[in-house]
């Protein structure tokens, strides 16, 4: 009878214990959650705030009272971004904006990832050297070697000019794109690369068949850091590429701003807004080909 009651207690003592860790797990996931929800909260609040004053009068904006909800919904100010013939178009910035910054992912890729697979696969004498050389480029900040930039490109008479713009972002991105695909690289095994090639590929096959597929979420997620960098710069297109015709999206909307009157801040954030959809809309088309890539990849490896 005794060692029925023993067991009997055993048995409760366990369920009350597993009933208490459960309680604390559960508590747990819900302050995670409550933790989750205010951050989330907490960085989307910004861009709801431009999506929100540029949905309504100016005159509101810079009064006293805070509005949380476009109360006199208006698109005056989009139409005012877009179509107003008194301020520099928004389409050809627009255009240059997608251009210079295309062609700077493309171009940064394909050396990035040359210079990552010699710097990982290979062992030559300077490439200690030349991978410290990357990270002390990293740490001068562009703008201290603006006149040297500014006194080069104009020297190649490439002044106001896409080329020339699109040369110096891709100098500029490249540090970071070669240090994150090294990264990449170095953590898949070279033994991948051996076992195809002893099971018959040559070389540049096994790397295109076992390597490439691996690599490839980590150059869509490197594409991705040098398009919003590349997107957003503002001091080199702004000392390069003065000329209204030539203006890139951050120069284009600083027209807005005016030094000795009232500035049109529902505009600035309209296009402001106009500006981001562009990034928002390349990033949801690249994660779901991101995600499909790494599991593509595990499969493969």
């Amino acid at each position: 009878m005794s060692a029925t009651t023993a067991i009997v207690t055993r048995g409760a003592t366990g369920r009350a214990a597993t009933s208490r860790r459960g309680s604390r797990k559960r508590i747990s996931t819900a302050l995670w959650s409550v933790l989750s929800i205010a951050l989330f909260a907490f960085f989307t609040f910004p861009v709801y705030w431009m999506v929100n004053t540029s949905l309504q009068p100016n005159n509101e904006i810079r009064g006293s009272d805070i509005h949380f909800w476009p109360d006199n919904f208006t698109l005056r100010n989009y139409a005012t971004v877009l179509f107003d013939p008194g301020r520099t178009p928004f389409a050809p910035a627009a255009v240059n904006s997608l251009i210079v910054t295309l062609t700077t992912v493309a171009v940064a890729l394909i050396f990035a990832f040359l210079a990552a697979i010699a710097v990982t696969r290979f062992r030559f004498k300077s490439r200690r050297a030349f991978i410290i050389t990357i990270l002390v480029i990293q740490m001068i900040p562009g703008e201290a070697m603006m006149i040297s930039i500014f006194r080069v490109i104009d020297g190649w008479h490439l002044l106001n000019t896409l080329i020339g713009l699109t040369i110096v972002y891709v100098a500029t991105v490249l540090p970071f794109t070669i240090w994150t695909l090294r990264g990449f690289v170095n953590g898949v095994p070279v033994e991948l690369e051996e076992a195809a090639m002893i099971d018959g590929c040559s070389r540049s096959g096994a790397f295109w068949r076992v390597t490439f597929p691996l690599l490839a979420p980590g150059l869509i997620a490197t594409g991705v850091f040098a398009f919003i960098q590349a997107w957003n710069e503002f001091v080199i297109a702004l000392v390069l590429n003065a000329r209204p015709e030539m203006m890139t999206l951050p120069v284009w909307l600083r027209t807005f701003l005016v030094a000795n009157g009232t500035t049109n801040w529902a505009a600035i954030m309209a296009g402001s807004t106009l500006m981001a959809i562009p990034v928002i809309v390349f990033f949801l088309i690249v994660q779901g080909r991101m995600t499909s890539g790494l599991v593509s990849g595990a499969v493969k490896g």
